[in-house]
């Protein structure tokens, strides 16, 4: 009598795969959009003051818009700018009409409202979907017009490549923040899925993630989720990011793992992102799928746009 064979182990949803197939398609819209109307997308990022890694992000932002065409602009101000000059810069940038999409880089210096400045934000052109117009939208039921926050516009993508028709299935969120989990919870719903938001006090956590088709990790803690937390053959999108020790790289090392325990998750699931690798990867993606999607709008060709989200 022969064994029964193990179960083979989950399909990674790859960052690095997905989010080099979005930009292609942010490219074919572009190209489409510039030959049907002359409108090339333009891109503003906005940084206010020194910070490393916000140097970084600006950098490779700044990059992927020419890759992808696009008419680009980085405003470098000094990090004693004060909040007026830069809320006069943004309104400048939403006169501009060369100028689609505007990103007010965070962390911002303490003397400046990041509230303040992500509201004078022409809402038309938040193409970090921040807004309280945008999340508006979303939560009203309008997600085809407003402009998604990437990182929740990410997941949704990721969960999509691995089942493109979602309706019907059961997905729960672990995590109620502003950023990702209300976000992630309406696209989900605007997908016709049963949706629940979940959080550390939920009663019965584990039961609750047993449930979901599509479980959606974004609360914030190292490994929390375990794989008897999963459902069989359930997709995981993995969105939290945390450092913890990692003395087998050396003392002091470090190393980044999510909010679901993947080596166990990965037994269960039938998909799931990776950590570093997954959802970080489209945030750069999405933005530039949001500044297509935003200068299709404005030249009254938004199916152009739409189409990059289309499974």
């Amino acid at each position: 009598m022969s064994e029964p064979q193990a179960r083979p182990k989950a399909q990674i949803i790859a960052g690095k795969v997905i989010a080099p197939q979005t930009i292609d398609k942010v490219k074919a819209a572009r190209e489409t959009l510039e030959a049907e109307t002359g409108v090339k997308p333009g891109l503003a990022v906005v940084i206010v003051g020194e910070d490393p890694a916000s140097q970084v992000y600006v950098r490779n932002k700044g990059l992927k818009a020419e890759e992808c065409g696009f008419h680009s602009e980085t405003h470098r101000l000094p990090e004693a700018t004060s909040e007026a000059e830069l809320l006069a810069l943004i309104t400048r940038l939403n006169a501009d009409p060369k100028i689609h999409g505007i990103l007010a880089q965070l962390p911002l210096p303490k003397h400046i409202s990041e509230k303040a400045v992500i509201a004078a934000i022409d809402p038309d052109k938040d193409v970090d979907g921040l807004s309280p117009i945008n999340v508006g939208r979303l939560v009203s039921g309008l997600a085809d017009e407003a402009l998604v926050s990437c990182t929740p516009a990410g997941c949704l993508v990721m969960a999509k490549s691995v089942t493109p028709d979602l309706s019907g299935l059961n997905a729960v969120v672990v995590g109620r923040s502003n950023i990702v989990g209300k976000p992630v919870a309406h696209l989900l719903l605007a997908e016709n899925c049963t949706v629940t938001i979940a959080h550390s006090r939920t009663r019965d956590l584990p039961s609750v993630c047993r449930s979901a088709d599509i479980l959606v990790a974004a609360v914030g803690r190292a490994k929390m989720i375990k794989g008897d937390w999963v459902k069989p053959g359930a997709t995981v999108i993995d969105v939290g990011i945390n450092r913890i020790p990692a003395p087998e790289k050396g003392e002091g090392k470090t190393r980044l793992v999510g909010d679901v325990d993947f080596d166990e998750a990965a037994e269960v699931a039938g998909a799931i992102t990776p950590v570093p690798g997954g959802v970080g990867l489209m945030t750069i993606a999405m933005l530039m799928a949001n500044t297509v999607i935003a200068a299709s709008r404005k030249a009254g060709r938004p199916e152009i746009g739409a189409g990059i989200l289309k499974g």
